[in-house]
């Protein structure tokens, strides 16, 4: 049992405001639905229904790309100079207004507030600001190279870090003189809402950012529209599958952030307690709602039995709970579909011969939570081993040499984060010149910065977000 004691330390909801009903944001205002149909979207922490958004329809998205085209003439001809000032207005209405976001991210989408609040409102900021700094810069960034931006741009991003995600891929769209039509995921639109808002206050021209909210139906309408010259999603592989199939043969730009199961290798001369500490920051960071999460321990042989004591003892030590408590360190899980999926697959690991530790906890009586975990005795072959579980789940995996670490780690059909922990830096660097994957860590995880581009090879998709790179994704260059 955890033997720390904590006192409540509740942040108020108070300090949002959240409309009964929401409609899209459409030409630089808020319009009622031509679908005249909306779903709830309720608090995963506690199953109450804070608001209810539309589910556009085909006449919808036509409306907010037919406003996107129009604002695309007056953004094609805004100086990049002032178009680095919408961006950087918008950057500074962020950081004034991140504890409003935080809480509102933390309540629709049950992330613990610490994190929404540490880790996210300050990503999204920095995202603004550095595509700010960007906006006029592009004839330094390719010399005499030809660019122009796609025009069009409809963006769906998914329900794990939806301020953020946003940000990733609105901020460097803008920067470069596309306007946007954006579909957040239904289970977590309230920030996204949130943000058009900001855009009305900061007088970004009519057209320039679009909303529709909706399900897989909108999204699809989006994808299949005929005047969007550039789809980038983020989201599952299959999804992502089922776009690229989509748009085969035709003349749009696509770039896709799909899933996971990263690799996190920790050798034996690595220190013990830190790699520990970032296996659980790997994994448990967000309910394991994490693309990129470090999913498979590959932990070397003479050291699991060692190895494994600690990690489970500092699992123990986790708090689940209230994602507005300060002391929570494991919120909700986003939603009943996504809990089902994970205990579906806990169930499987189990029924395999994997030997599972949980940690010893009360969760509350309503929401969707699942206790921190840990499989041992796994082989390579297990759905736990192989799936995407998407939920605070990890999977151990042993090796004996280097080269089999590489092995393991590489017999995936995805690629794109990884890390690694040991004291040698000819070892981290030997390991990740050979791992098959976008994003390798070396004695840290999930660390992000806006200048570094993220991204993935093999079934974890292509194009990349971040950095300098992620300009490419919206702009057509050309020798």
């Amino acid at each position: 049992m955890n033997n720390w004691e904590y006192s409540e330390s509740i942040e108020s909801e108070k300090i949002v405001n959240i409309e009964k009903k929401y409609g899209n944001f459409i030409d630089g205002k808020f319009v009622t639905p031509k679908s005249k149909q909306y779903i709830d979207t309720i608090s995963p922490s506690t199953e109450k229904i804070l608001s209810s958004i539309s589910i556009g329809n085909q006449q919808d998205v036509d409306y907010a790309v037919a406003s996107a085209k129009e604002g695309l003439k007056k953004w094609s001809k805004t100086n990049p100079s002032e178009r680095a000032k919408y961006l950087f207005k918008l950057a500074r209405l962020i950081q004034e207004r991140s504890r409003e976001f935080a809480v509102l991210e933390s309540l629709d989408g049950g992330k613990p507030i610490k994190e929404s609040r540490d880790f996210d409102l300050p990503q999204v900021a920095q995202n603004f600001f550095y595509y700010a700094g960007w906006a006029d810069k592009l004839d330094i960034a390719w010399g005499n190279e030809q660019y122009k931006p796609y025009g069009v741009v409809g963006q769906i991003i998914p329900w794990n870090f939806p301020l953020l995600m946003l940000s990733w891929k609105v901020a460097p769209a803008l920067a470069t003189g596309n306007t946007v039509v954006l579909k957040p995921a239904e289970t977590t639109p309230l920030t996204a809402l949130l943000f058009a808002e900001l855009c009305e206050e900061v007088g970004l021209p009519d057209g320039v950012f679009n909303l529709v909210t909706g399900d897989g139906s909108t999204g699809s309408h989006l994808v299949n529209h005929k005047d969007i010259k550039k789809i980038a999603f983020t989201g599952s592989t299959g999804v992502g599958k089922y776009i690229q199939k989509s748009l085969a043969g035709k003349d749009v730009g696509l770039t896709l952030e799909l899933g996971g199961k990263a690799a996190n290798i920790v050798y034996s001369d690595a220190a013990l307690d830190e790699a520990v500490e970032g296996v659980v920051n790997g994994i448990f960071f967000n309910q394991g709602h994490v693309c990129c999460a470090g999913s498979r321990l590959l932990v070397q042989e003479d050291i699991e039995e060692k190895f494994i004591k600690k990690l489970e003892k500092r699992m123990q030590t986790l708090n689940v709970g209230n994602p507005l408590d300060k002391n929570t360190d494991v919120g909700a899980i986003n939603s009943k579909d996504q809990l089902d999926k994970i205990e579906k697959l806990v169930n499987e690991g189990v029924a395999d011969g994997g030997d599972l530790f949980q940690i010893e906890c009360e969760l509350p009586k309503n929401g969707f939570w699942f206790k921190p975990s840990l499989f041992t005795s796994v082989q390579a072959n297990y759905k736990i081993a192989t799936e995407e579980i998407f939920g605070p789940v990890l999977t151990t995996l042993t090796f004996r040499t280097p080269e089999e670490a590489v092995e393991i780690a590489n017999n995936t059909e995805y690629g794109l984060s990884a890390g690694i922990w040991t004291e040698k830096g000819s070892k981290i660097l030997w390991t990740a010149d050979r791992l098959e994957a976008g994003v390798i860590w070396a004695n840290t995880f999930n660390k992000f910065d806006p200048a570094s581009p993220f991204g993935g090879y093999k079934e974890s998709g292509f194009g990349r977000e971040g950095g300098r790179h992620g300009l490419l994704s919206y702009l057509k260059v050309s020798s």
